[in-house]
């Protein structure tokens, strides 16, 4: 039987961290899913600590560009993670808002971001989007390789079902 488990932001946020690029999900105007590779942005080093919000995630995009025009329309929001080497699988849903705020631009500001907007932090097309996470689902996978394939072998063999492959867990806010 497939155990799940309740998660905090925390340890989410501890999973997605070296994941570097997220699909990010809105809805266009006629209603169907779109997706787009987006770098989740991380506060700049002797940030306060205190002040990171565990619930959240960061986001630059162009002010022009669709991603930001779906979600200003309908801003429900997915964003799912993807890292086939640890064999870590995060799904995100919240609430996205744009962020017009300088001294968060700044919290985030890095070298990289700035290829994408030529006028830099000022840049006018320049978005800050923040997800407000409603809730989060995750699939890891702390075996290697070779238990994975002799749990699926072993199944096979035996007629049976594999019904558990590692570690299957939810993020709700607790309200």
């Amino acid at each position: 039987m497939n155990t799940t488990i309740e998660s905090s932001f925390e340890q989410l946020q501890e999973m997605i961290k070296d994941i570097r690029f997220a699909m990010f999900v809105t809805h266009a105007e006629n209603g169907q899913l779109h997706a787009w590779p987006m770098t989740t942005q991380k506060a700049k080093m002797g940030s306060n600590q205190e002040d990171y919000e565990h619930d959240k995630l960061w986001f630059f995009m162009s002010r022009s560009s669709d991603p930001v025009a779906n979600l200003l329309a309908n801003p429900h929001v997915n964003v799912s993670y993807a890292d086939p080497k640890s064999a870590t699988y995060v799904s995100v849903s919240g609430m996205a808002r744009l962020v017009d705020s300088m001294n968060q631009k700044e919290r985030f500001w890095n070298t990289m971001t700035e290829a994408w907007f030529k006028e830099g932090i000022t840049d006018p097309d320049l978005a800050l989007i923040c997800v407000h996470i409603d809730s989060a689902e995750y699939w890891s996978v702390r075996e290697g390789k070779l238990a994975q394939a002799g749990k699926m072998l072993k199944a096979t063999l035996m007629g049976e079902r594999l019904t558990e492959m590692g570690e299957h867990g939810k993020v709700t806010p607790h309200r």
